[in-house]
């Protein structure tokens, strides 16, 4: 009886693994070819040749082309300033937000905390316009505080904080006022340094959600000049023809900033999605 079901749970597992690697394979076909194509000539990279995987010569020309074009250097500067800035904006004012949504006792907070919600479900391109026009105002189009604006406030970082705050022991609390801390220095030494795991979750979201943001850097940011990579990159779509191994190679050079942030924070990464529960 034993050996049937150790059996039966080594081929449970076998099964599982097995199902996990051929999930992640094809989870890095579309990157394994987008390293292929960007080596490939124009020719190899739009046949139809379902054989054809592997680029006859391995040509640098559109790496070497899509450098003149674009100016990587202030792109990787651009990118870099407004993740740097969403994240810091974004993980303060949620902490901030979702502490008093989470603990503290308000006239008015279950209205404010519904028109919190309702911002989560509503479309992010339905407040295009209002912040274009709030941004235009002041006279800050083609800057980075133009990229920044819409990640300031985060209705989904107050959301995640707010759970955080929430599901800590009222304990704390009361230890702390008995102690003779007042509602900041409870918040900013007790209940603050409790709910890291969240933070780095929201700053993780943030950042892939910042790199990832095309539509707003496009609208507010025309200048050469301002452009982010991702914006960048739609300028190498042509109208009629595009030259993928261009497109595949300045593609594959914005990923090595994202790659590089997560080799660093890996550990920081897997904690802060596996805490929060989320999923991207």
């Amino acid at each position: 009886m034993d050996s049937s079901m150790a059996r039966k749970q080594m081929l449970t597992r076998v099964f599982i693994h097995a199902i996990l690697i051929i999930v992640s394979i094809t989870m890095l076909v579309p990157f394994i070819w987008m390293i292929l194509t960007s080596f490939k000539s124009v020719t190899e990279a739009t046949s139809v040749d379902p054989f054809v995987v592997f680029p006859s010569i391995w040509r640098t020309d559109a790496f070497k082309e899509v450098t003149r074009k674009l100016n990587f250097f202030v792109l990787y500067k651009n990118t870099l300033l407004m993740i740097f800035f969403r994240v810091l904006c974004a993980v303060l004012t949620a902490t901030l937000a979702g502490y008093s949504f989470g603990r503290l006792k308000f006239k008015g907070r279950d209205a404010a905390f519904s028109l919190v919600l309702f911002q989560m479900m509503v479309p992010a391109q339905i407040f295009i316009i209002p912040q274009y026009l709030m941004v235009s105002k002041v006279g800050m189009l083609n800057s980075i505080f133009a990229l920044v604006f819409p990640g300031m406030v985060t209705a989904f970082g107050t959301f995640l904080l707010r759970q955080g705050y929430m599901g800590l022991p009222n304990d704390l609390e009361e230890a702390a006022r008995l102690d003779g801390c007042n509602i900041g220095q409870t918040f900013l030494y007790i209940m603050a340094p409790l709910t890291r795991s969240s933070m780095v979750a929201l700053g993780i979201f943030t950042a892939l959600f910042a790199f990832k943001d095309l539509m707003w850097p496009m609208i507010v940011n025309t200048d050469v000049d301002a452009l982010v990579l991702a914006s960048a990159l739609s300028k190498l779509q042509g109208q009629f023809a595009s030259k993928f191994p261009e497109l595949m190679a300045a593609s594959l050079i914005a990923c090595i900033p994202m790659v590089v942030i997560y080799v660093i924070f890996q550990k920081q990464f897997i904690e802060g999605i596996a805490t929060s529960g989320g999923k991207l």
